[in-house]
């Protein structure tokens, strides 16, 4: 089954109404920090975190949660974008900017509706007791490119280990609202447009932070 990206109409054209939530801290509902030099990164909007806190009480004994990263600043967004099309115009010449920016939104937001500009996405993974991360199948941030598929969350081809990690992840975020962004396995979010269209909502409840009418 194929989904749409980030960047097709039928996501991106989707409203937001701003609920005004402010960012919490992800260390505070026990949360595993994967990217000590970026420690603002575990910074997420306070439904976010709750339902994160509460899925990784539902993980199973020995494991939990440990994020790469949350909130990223507009800045961080668009060096991203930019690095990753440029090794796209690389690998496809023939392709114009609009094809460009559809395949790069696989692996990176349009900065108008990236979920974790607006504190609504965590990139994470499972580890174990000592904290070292589970075997997934691939790193956080493999590109389509670099791991051959194998980012995406359903690939065919990974290992049993990987696959039944990924499906332990799904199991307790899916169980507390999160949806995945299914080109990259660590990624999930909640209240920005991709979790709407999944869930059918009307209009995504996060726009991009911070945002007018947001506290601090």
């Amino acid at each position: 089954m194929s989904h749409p990206l980030l960047a097709d109409p039928v996501v991106s054209d989707l409203p937001v109404r701003e609920c005004g939530e402010p960012l919490v801290d992800l260390r505070d509902f026990g949360i595993l920090c994967m990217n000590p030099g970026d420690v603002g990164g575990m910074r997420v909007r306070s439904s976010l975190g709750e339902r994160l806190g509460k899925a990784q009480g539902a993980l199973p004994d020995g494991i939990r949660f440990g994020v790469a990263q949350g909130h990223r600043s507009p800045e961080a967004q668009n060096e991203i974008i930019a690095t990753y099309s440029d090794s796209l115009r690389l690998l496809h010449p023939d392709k114009d900017e609009t094809e460009i920016a559809r395949l790069s939104s696989r692996f990176v937001a349009p900065i108008a509706v990236a979920p974790h500009v607006a504190g609504a996405a965590v990139d994470l993974t499972l580890v174990d007791g000592r904290g070292q991360p589970l075997w997934m199948g691939t790193p956080i941030d493999a590109t389509p490119e670099q791991s051959d598929g194998a980012c995406y969350f359903d690939a065919p081809g990974i290992d049993s280990v990987a696959r039944r990690n990924r499906e332990i992840m799904a199991d307790a975020l899916g169980g507390h609202g999160l949806v995945n962004y299914p080109t990259e396995w660590w990624h999930w979010s909640y209240g920005d447009r991709y979790w709407a269209y999944v869930t059918s909502s009307p209009h995504a409840i996060y726009g991009p932070w911070p945002a007018s009418g947001a506290t601090a």
